[in-house]
């Protein structure tokens, strides 16, 4: 009988932790600058994986729209994942990768660690709330396309982009200071399809979020 209490236990926490509308490793998710189509993030306890969708017409110019799965951060930190479109190709110009923002405003300065969909790689961002992104002022491209990790990191005011393919060295796409960005900001995952009649789904694994221990 003592077995069978047992047997019921594990069961129960199993079906407790995989419940859907876990977040994983974040805290919230929403739409940042009210794309035309909502977008959601989900999170597989189970393969430990997140599926994202979004719309959103573009993360540039002064303003932003796309789907953001994000948690609360101080200080540095170093993000890494696996990432992959899912579906017929779309657009060239769509997004997934690591973001780090002040705020979910639409106009929020912010430093994103970018994979498009023609596997190009960049490190973008936006220094100044409602500023204009600057092309290529504002950006750092990597010479090389199709990588599936992608690394963000902070050190300080400091902001490093890296990208890879899964059991190989990552190498260096560039850094930025990022003077504006406060201590407390915003960290997380995004989507967005370059098409705000468009919405483009994706799957990012093998997530992890470090931090260095407090002295």
């Amino acid at each position: 009988m003592k077995i069978l209490y047992f047997i019921l236990f594990i069961a129960a926490f199993n079906t407790v932790s995989a419940q859907p509308g876990t977040l994983g490793l974040f805290e919230t998710q929403m739409d940042i600058g009210h794309p035309k189509n909502p977008g959601s993030a989900k999170y597989d306890a189970v393969t430990h994986t997140y599926m994202l969708k979004g719309s959103g017409y573009n993360i540039w110019f002064n303003r932003d729209e796309f789907h953001f799965l994000f948690k609360k951060i101080k200080g540095d930190f170093t993000a890494t994942a696996n990432f992959d479109f899912i579906g017929p190709t779309g657009n060239g110009h769509r997004k997934i990768g690591w973001m780090l923002r002040e705020s979910t405003d639409e106009k929020s300065i912010h430093i994103s660690a970018v994979s498009h969909g023609d596997g190009l790689t960049v490190l973008q961002w936006r220094s100044l709330t409602g500023e204009n992104m600057k092309d290529p002022e504002g950006e750092i491209f990597f010479p090389e396309k199709l990588f599936e990790v992608v690394q963000l990191q902070r050190i300080g005011k400091r902001i490093i982009m890296r990208v890879g393919h899964v059991g190989e060295p990552l190498v260096t796409v560039g850094a930025h200071e990022m003077d504006n960005m406060p201590e407390d900001a915003l960290l997380g995952l995004f989507i967005c399809s370059h098409d705000p009649e468009v919405t483009e789904e994706a799957r990012v694994w093998d997530v992890h979020i470090d931090q260095p221990a407090v002295k």
